[in-house]
């Protein structure tokens, strides 16, 4: 993205999920553009090789590999402090952090329905308090949710992770409102099929095999979503708050038309 309303350069940033996929490709994306990022996750070891790789390009940026487990509140107010020492601020906080299984409802029990929603929603929650405390003593911040079209469509087998998101979606709906007088703009991502490394381990669909030129797809990358992350954390979209953008290739819609 060019011109000064896209500028994101300078700022810091904290990616939750950031080993692999689509906090992976935020964050190299945001390094690129000059803002100085916290990779978290709950595997120190892939976290390392992701900021590695970034300090070791032409990126701007400059990262730092935290191991979080956005669960536990203690561990989410020592990542918080680690990027203020660090980077002397937070401007943007994504949380993107998730996880799913598939099975059918009638056979999850209280902990595993528990767990999804812990990571997902409820870690939702531990970041965005902890990080927004710093936000509203700035008086300014952005803050972008990772949700999933699933939380819009349902998902078979997924009810959790559904739930979940749909909560993540609410979230972000009802907190651009009262944290719009802090000068704390608050958004949401759902993301359709992306091929990530989860993804092409369970369906074998590569980022290489997808033609990106193609109008008529339905699965995406994830520098695309990262590519959406950059717009919603940058000036060009001070006037958007409370919105859920769906980035899915062609609408659910259209997958019951019939191919000739």
């Amino acid at each position: 993205m060019a011109g000064p309303e896209f500028d994101i350069d300078g700022e810091t940033a904290i990616v939750t999920g950031a080993s692999s996929g689509i906090g992976r490709a935020i964050a190299e994306r945001y390094a690129e553009n000059g803002v100085d990022v916290v990779v978290c996750a709950r595997s120190v070891d892939d976290l390392e090789a992701v900021a590695d790789g970034i300090n070791e390009s032409d990126a701007p940026g400059e990262a730092l590999a935290v191991e979080c487990d956005i669960t536990d509140w203690n561990a989410v107010e020592a990542m918080a402090e680690a990027t203020v020492e660090a980077f002397g601020g937070i401007d943007i906080l994504v949380n993107n952090a998730g996880a799913s299984f598939r099975a059918p409802f009638e056979e999850f029990s209280q902990n595993a329905w528990g767990t999804i929603v812990d990571i997902n929603l409820n870690g939702t929650f531990n970041c965005t308090q902890v990080v927004g405390r710093y936000m509203r003593e700035a008086g300014s911040g952005t803050i972008i949710n990772v949700s999933s079209v699933a939380s819009r469509d349902g998902a078979p087998e997924m009810a959790h992770y559904a739930a979940s998101k749909a909560g993540m979606n609410n979230l972000t709906r009802t907190l651009s409102y009262e944290w719009a007088k802090y000068g704390i703009r608050v958004n949401c991502i759902a993301p359709g099929l992306i091929a990530t490394e989860g993804v092409e381990s369970q369906m074998g669909i590569s980022v290489d095999s997808i033609d990106l030129e193609e109008v008529d797809r339905q699965i995406g990358i994830p520098d695309e979503i990262a590519t959406v992350a950059q717009f919603l954390a940058s000036p060009a979209a001070r006037y958007i708050l409370g919105e859920t953008i769906v980035v899915e290739g062609v609408p659910r819609i259209a997958r019951t038309r019939h191919h000739e």
